[in-house]
């Protein structure tokens, strides 16, 4: 990574005092609008080597680290059943064919958490690790303690003592604060520092219970900056931030309050605290890019899916241990597991030619929605993530229907409103949602949800009319 002066920026705090709620955490397992699809390019996928994973020590324990590692938050399901509408069984099966494969082709870190897939993450990795021996993996988790009632010292140590049941294991490689800056200061402190349990983290990694200690980033800077500022007294093993060619200088633009990737590499840099990256596409948008960025990116190599390029850029930084991915085919893994097997680090000419991809993104304007779900379940019924999803495909794709001087207006307008309701049954959509904002302080992007759902009622209204209006939404 190219390394230039950093100038802090002014950073927003995130919307909203409260803490994101578990509820919405729950639902954070696979439905049909997989993250990373990537339409037809696993057709003549290549089979990736057994022996060539790319590996990172970790300088403060010495643990040989997979570069890359499995994120355990989208499992697949069995038939398919919506998340959102809280029905879908784990496919125990398809995990464990999914892990035996990953680990046979060298990846040995998996990164779960109490409140991933309605909270039967932790179950279905540790059904799915035990039979290998306790040397042969990694295992991370968190301390989820979203909910008021798991914010008390009992209930947060309730949820620590169950995560060592669910995962059938006697220590906890790689032990997080989960989440930790979405809500600032206050909720650090009530979550963590009242009730004692960051101290008796500390603690337990003394024991030999937790091997490496580190917290995941989300949103206000000053906590993030408040933890390195304790590292003397902490010690931070690691820290798990977002990092993206995006991100790195365009968290701030796209996501209207969070903090550009640079900054937040370059402190952990210069302490020396490995770094575990999440969201290296960017809950699934570097591998949808609009079709003319899909086309530049497959002319410069032909050979390499979209997705490809994102994954080669997360895991080039010495300073990373090790990047994230929630696979829920085969096909995902298996790319994946091409782009670090072994690891070709993107050139300078690359980075560069990244760099202005992440430009043009931006000025594609679509809602920042990582379909992550944290917003949901909406109190009043509302697909806030099925809803975005649609309107970004149509802008992504060029088939949004802004002007009625389009020659394919009335096509556009047709499909996006047809689209709208076999994605969106119509009880669920934009024009049933009160303004509430509950949703709001949930989402780890700072969307302003009520905002963009107002906007979304009124641009499907038009089309509905069939307004002359050359207006964009």
């Amino acid at each position: 990574m190219s390394k230039k002066h950093i100038n802090r920026r002014r950073f927003l705090q995130m919307l909203g005092a409260g803490t994101v709620a578990s509820s919405a955490l729950l639902t954070a397992c696979k439905d049909k609008r997989e993250e990373s699809a990537i339409g037809n390019e696993y057709v003549n996928q290549v089979e990736p080597p057994k022996d060539k994973m790319t590996f990172r020590t970790n300088p403060v324990t010495g643990d040989k680290v997979s570069l890359l590692g499995y994120g355990m938050m989208r499992l697949p399901t069995v038939g398919g059943a919506s998340a959102r509408e809280g029905k879908e069984e784990i496919d125990q099966e398809q995990v464990n064919r999914l892990v035996d494969y990953a680990i046979e082709h060298g990846v040995n870190y998996f990164d779960t958490s109490p409140a991933y897939c309605q909270g039967q993450s932790e179950k279905s990795t540790g059904i799915a690790l035990h039979k290998y021996p306790r040397n042969k993996f990694f295992v991370a988790t968190k301390l989820s303690n979203f909910n008021p009632a798991t914010q008390t010292r009992e209930g947060s140590m309730e949820m620590y003592h169950n995560s060592f049941k669910e995962l059938q294991v006697d220590y906890i490689d790689y032990y997080l604060l989960h989440a930790i800056g979405g809500s600032g200061m206050d909720d650090l402190n009530r979550r963590y520092i009242d009730n004692g349990m960051l101290d008796f983290l500390v603690e337990e990694r003394k024991k030999g219970k937790i091997r490496n200690l580190g917290f995941s980033y989300h949103g206000a800077i000053e906590v993030f900056d408040y933890l390195l500022s304790q590292h003397d007294k902490y010690k931070w093993d690691f820290v798990q931030i977002e990092l993206n060619y995006l991100d790195w200088d365009y968290a701030n633009e796209i996501n209207d309050s969070n903090t550009d990737a640079r900054y937040l590499y370059a402190e952990l840099e210069k302490r020396g605290i490995p770094a575990v990256i999440m969201e290296p596409l960017l809950g699934g948008r570097l591998s949808n890019l609009p079709q003319f960025l899909v086309k530049e990116l497959k002319t410069r190599d032909p050979e390499k899916s979209v997705a490809s390029w994102a994954f080669r850029y997360a895991g080039t930084p010495e300073g990373v241990l090790t990047v994230l991915s929630g696979m829920t085919y085969m096909e995902h893994l298996k790319d994946n597991l091409l782009s670090y097997s072994p690891l070709k680090p993107v050139s300078k000419e690359d980075e560069d030619f990244l760099y202005e991809i992440a430009r043009k993104i931006v000025g594609v304007e679509t809602i920042p929605c990582n379909d992550c779900k944290y917003c949901m379940p909406c109190p009043y019924g509302i697909d806030i993530p099925a809803i975005f999803v649609h309107y970004n495909k149509c802008k992504n794709e060029g088939t949004l229907p802004n002007d009625s001087r389009d020659e394919n207006y009335d096509r556009y307008r047709r499909e996006y409103l047809i689209g709208l309701d076999r994605s969106v049954p119509r009880l669920r959509q934009a024009d049933h949602c009160i303004g509430c904002g509950q949703c709001e302080p949930h989402c780890p992007q700072n969307i302003r949800i009520p905002r963009e759902l107002r906007k979304i009622d009124e641009f499907v209204e038009r089309l509905k009319r069939g307004d002359d209006e050359n207006e964009d939404s």
